[in-house]
């Protein structure tokens, strides 16, 4: 078979790797270099790796208590049950994940998990180390490469993808192929503020949007709680939390208690509406105190942190350091199966770009790496696999129609104002006046036509495709629930990013 897979983090290169390893015909299509996107970027490790006192029931039962009850319990039993055999084959691929004086893999834990079961790479690297890895087997397989090539359609003949329409150095060029694997990430850049590297604009949900792919669950946004409020927004891993650190408010009181029993370890969604809320009354960040790790630890457990901390000026051995929320991980998307088969015969999406149904309402933290390698891997084993029939899904609607005595005053459109428009009304905490306004205001940008000639006008309709699929989704879901959280008043998220 001749395999397009679109998007070259650990997701599109599992599903590449295992593909070609099965005798397929494979050809990669990057945005930018191969391995660039969100895994390199990855500070937190791959959740799965099961001591004495856990197994993968427990790791099941804490992705469905994160997920706020609305995960497919069989896609989860899939993710943890194929834990141990990604985790392996990662290794024997070459990720050197960290181990302790003995040789055995360590293991962290991070926020709503119940036992420490992460593995990690260089401490807080291990996104990295598997991009790094999972890049050099490409280049050394006789996986074809196609790298700096914007997607901006599938091409679908008779109901079934048939390849993909490419910008490529101005040009439109067409690539055919039998099967059709997006793996292009999430859409980060629709908010402000984001851990997601530029180019995460949405490509490949809005081009199966466009070509008539159901997608679910795009009103479910991840705001990752903790973000150095200084500078180029910059993660701090939830690991951190994990081995100690607390959250404290001006006051140097740890505020999280007040939200959930766990504090620093409950759920992300509640943490970081928790910060949130109390940056807004303070006026000023709240604060991750990590001191009493001590500065070699730090040095030690997480090189990146310490390393970009300092440079922006702080001790954070010494002195609590600025933190703040950010848009951070889609669980919604292209609605695919346990196989990764969408509702197109032909296309597979894997990663971010897909709902398989394993993350619900919110992802628990170290399950992106993780569904990445087992659902990429899935997918490249279901290539040769009768299509199944249609299933129950649950396509967007279409947004309301505009109220023009509403949208008289709506701003021009840029991207800028539509990240904002999404960061105010459909972003960390919402009303559903606030998110009426932002489908109207949407709906007056969508109604004039957008210049369509740079890669950058492309990747704001794009943006504007999901705005509007996410607003629509927001609006449709009236109760709050997980990372989707209804306000009837709305204090201003403080600007500090």
């Amino acid at each position: 078979m001749n395999l397009i897979v679109v998007g070259s983090g650990i997701a599109g290169l599992s599903a590449a790797l295992h593909a070609h390893e099965r005798g397929h015909s494979v050809t990669v299509v990057t945005k930018g270099s191969l391995g660039d996107g969100c895994t390199g970027y990855a500070q937190g490790g791959v959740a799965g790796l099961y001591g004495p006192d856990d197994s993968p029931a427990l790791h099941a039962a804490d992705t469905l208590t994160a997920a706020a009850g609305l995960a497919d319990p069989a896609a989860v039993e899939i993710l943890v049950d194929g834990a141990a055999e990604r985790i392996a084959e990662l290794i024997a691929r070459g990720v050197a994940f960290d181990r302790s004086a003995d040789g055995s893999l360590l293991r962290g834990r991070e926020a709503a998990h119940s036992r420490a079961r992460i593995v990690h790479a260089g401490g807080d690297a291990t996104g990295a180390a598997i991009a790094g890895t999972l890049v050099a087997a490409t280049r050394a397989s006789d996986v074809s490469v196609v790298e700096n090539a914007f997607l901006l359609d599938l091409v679908v003949t008779d109901g079934t993808a048939r390849g993909v329409r490419l910008l490529i150095d101005d040009v439109s060029t067409v690539l055919e192929a039998d099967a059709v694997v997006l793996a292009t990430g999430g859409a980060g850049h629709l908010y402000s503020h984001t851990t997601n590297p530029e180019g995460t604009t949405g490509d490949g949900i809005a081009a199966a949007i466009r070509a008539g792919a159901a997608v679910a669950d795009l009103e479910f946004v991840q705001f990752h709680p903790t973000i150095l409020a200084a500078g180029p927004a910059f993660l701090v891993s939830e690991a951190v939390r994990g081995e100690g650190a607390t959250l404290i408010d001006d006051e140097g009181r740890r505020f999280t208690l007040e939200s959930h029993p766990d504090g620093e370890l409950a759920p992300r969604d509640v943490v970081a509406r928790a910060i949130a809320r109390r940056a807004a009354e303070q006026g000023s960040p709240v604060r991750l105190d990590a001191t009493m790790l001590g500065a070699e630890t730090l040095r030690r457990r997480f090189p990146t942190i310490d390393r970009v901390t300092r440079q922006r000026g702080f001790d954070w051995s010494t002195t609590p350091i600025p933190v703040t929320p950010a848009a951070h991980y889609l669980m919604g998307g292209i609605v695919t199966d346990t196989d990764g088969r969408t509702t197109i015969p032909g296309l597979f999406a894997v990663g971010e770009t897909a709902r398989t149904g394993v993350h619900g309402a919110n992802r628990l933290a170290s399950n992106s790496l993780l569904e990445g390698a087992v659902f990429g891997a899935r997918a490249a084993a279901a290539l040769a696999l009768p299509w199944p029939a249609a299933s129950d899904t649950r396509p967007v609607a279409p947004p309301a129609p505009v109220s023009a005595a509403r949208n008289t005053h709506a701003v021009p459109f840029t991207r800028a104002a539509l990240q904002r428009l999404m960061w105010d009304e459909v972003g960390l905490l919402r009303s559903a006046e606030g998110i009426r306004r932002a489908c109207d205001t949407i709906a007056v940008w969508a109604a004039q036509p957008l210049p369509l000639q740079s890669i950058a006008d492309h990747e704001d309709a794009n943006l504007l495709t999901l705005a509007a699929a996410t607003a629509t989704a927001a609006l449709a879901r009236t109760e709050s629930v997980g990372s989707h959280h209804l306000e009837s008043a709305i204090a201003p998220v403080l600007e500090t990013v």
